[in-house]
């Protein structure tokens, strides 16, 4: 199923900045129409649903207020792509974080700077980074078969969900998960012929290391970051979404990993991100914080 996105719409959580922000500005300036979906956006963002008014002859694009962690919320992306453009074609579930400090496997909840109540049984990664791409996923399935159209849903996961890495076991847990998902769904674009269901298409990017504001405006993070980071940009990693959304032979289930190489990763056997020359790995001294937070634990400190 091939799907040229010139007069299509999209919906993008996660929009105001990094990958996601490239990828709707991609799709803007190949004629498509997209749903800005994010908390906030970022003076870049905002700067690019300016160039693009509801009032434009061409391409449109417009803001809704989401927090991903809230299902009513994220209906009313839908409710929005319906009401401005009639409906969506592409849906992209790309909003996630990298393991924050508010949210983190090595902060216990309850305990600074961790925001995670115990009370609520429940980690905001999770939330952010798995059940609101679920539930998107969801979402996006019943709406095109509500409005009898073929659609696509590129999801965003990582090299992460290959390889281990100590410093951030819920995220790598999260993008292993978005993985499988992925994969799971890959028969959606090719529904018994008998049914007369539209084609859906599911597939990922799996990025190595992206220089966006995730890492540089955040000094913790950046101390993971050794000497060759090995960055990729965020323009690289949106002309492979749109490949993912375009191309006949990028069929449901795959995932490209985008690294100083673009390579597809196999279900089996797959060689990893070392075979791409696109591994990650943490600077050094780094995993030294996490064996003092065990270490304090363990003293009862």
């Amino acid at each position: 199923m091939a799907m040229n996105v010139a007069s299509k719409t999209a919906i993008v959580t996660g929009a105001g900045s990094g990958i996601n922000l490239s990828f709707a500005k991609l799709l803007l300036e190949r004629g498509c129409n997209v749903v800005f979906a994010d908390l906030a956006l970022r003076p870049e963002a905002q700067a690019v649903v300016a160039d693009y008014p509801l009032t434009s002859a061409g391409a449109k694009a417009v803001f809704q207020k989401t927090d991903v962690t809230d299902w009513v919320q994220l209906d009313k992306m839908f409710d929005v792509a319906i009401e401005h453009f009639g409906g969506a074609d592409i849906v992209c579930p790309g909003a996630g974080v990298y393991e924050p400090p508010f949210s983190n496997f090595w902060n216990s909840p309850g305990t600074p700077p961790s925001k995670d109540d115990p009370a609520q049984s429940r980690y905001a990664l999770l939330d952010i980074n798995v059940t609101h791409p679920i539930r998107v996923t969801q979402m996006a399935i019943s709406h095109f078969l509500t409005n009898k159209k073929p659609g696509v849903i590129v999801h965003i996961s990582s090299v992460a969900g290959q390889a281990p890495f100590f410093p951030t076991p819920v995220y790598v847990a999260t993008k292993h998960a978005t993985n499988g998902f992925v994969r799971s769904l890959a028969p959606l674009e090719n529904p018994p012929t008998h049914l007369g269901l539209p084609k859906i298409r599911v597939n990922a990017v799996a990025p190595a290391r992206i220089l966006t504001p995730l890492w540089t405006d955040n000094p913790e993070k950046m101390k993971m970051v050794g000497d060759n980071p090995g960055w990729v940009t965020p323009e690289d990693v949106a002309k492979v979404m749109l490949d993912l959304v375009e191309k006949e032979e990028n069929v449901g289930g795959t995932i490209f990993e985008v690294g100083s190489t673009v390579r597809k990763v196999e279900v089996f056997n797959d060689g990893g991100p070392k075979s791409g020359n696109n591994h990650v790995e943490s600077g050094p001294g780094y995993d030294d914080d996490m064996w003092a937070s065990l270490k304090k634990q363990f003293d009862g400190k």
